[in-house]
């Protein structure tokens, strides 16, 4: 008697498609779209698919779908891949994954006035936000503008200033730097893949340079805590 073979070998024979077949699919959308390129979203988790006794991958009709939302959202809408697999997780098995209105809003922005008022700042600390280069004038501020000042605010109350931050917007400036020349061979590419890539890589590598200088504050706090 034949073995059963496992649910996954059946999945995986059952109306799958192959990296050349998800590829001739998407080629009229996305003709720029490579194997490779669907190898790193596998990485990013933007899709799962299954593995053949041997080895081979195997894309469900979900997994096509999920391919095609989100390569609509990169090209169209440059969105990142983080906030991609976001939505494309919350609405996992829902059946459609087309993309709503929500999610393609216009992100607020706020004038100076309303930017004072949600972040309970004063005039002067903006201003002195601004000298200290950790803000540009603006007529207008997005969000990251918003939290920047009322962690600006929060600091203000224990006597640190923003011209005492200087050093930690010179210290961001450096880590850009330090990405930029690690992925300079992808950056100096012509095709569009090489730089998508990079654009991906880039926010995961200061996410690292992150935990780093996190991992430095905690042992020079356990210093000063015994």
């Amino acid at each position: 008697m034949t073995p059963a073979s496992s649910p996954r070998s059946r999945s995986a024979a059952t109306g799958h498609l192959s990296i050349g077949q998800v590829l001739a699919r998407l080629a009229p959308e996305f003709p720029h779209l490579t194997a490779s390129k669907l190898r790193f979203l596998e990485v990013q988790g933007i899709v799962t698919p299954v593995r053949t006794e041997s080895g081979y991958r195997k894309f469900s009709p979900a997994d096509l779908e999920r391919l095609r939302t989100a390569l609509t959202l990169q090209r169209d809408h440059d969105f990142k891949l983080a906030r991609i697999r976001e939505y494309l997780d919350a609405h996992d098995g829902a059946g459609d994954v087309a993309v709503p209105p929500s999610i393609l809003e216009t992100p607020r922005r706020y004038r100076r006035d309303e930017l004072l008022a949600a972040s309970g700042a004063k005039a002067g600390l903006l201003g002195d936000a601004v000298s200290a280069g950790l803000l540009i004038a603006a007529d207008t501020y997005d969000e990251r503008a918003l939290a920047l000042l009322r962690a600006l605010v929060a600091l203000e109350a224990h006597g640190i200033q923003p011209r005492h931050l200087r050093t930690i917007r010179q210290a961001a400036e450096r880590d850009v730097a330090l990405v930029e020349s690690a992925l300079a061979p992808l950056l100096r590419r012509a095709d569009a893949g090489s730089r998508a890539r990079a654009n991906e890589i880039a926010p995961e590598l200061l996410r690292r340079l992150d935990d780093v200088r996190a991992g430095f504050v905690q042992t020079a706090l356990d210093r000063l805590t015994p």
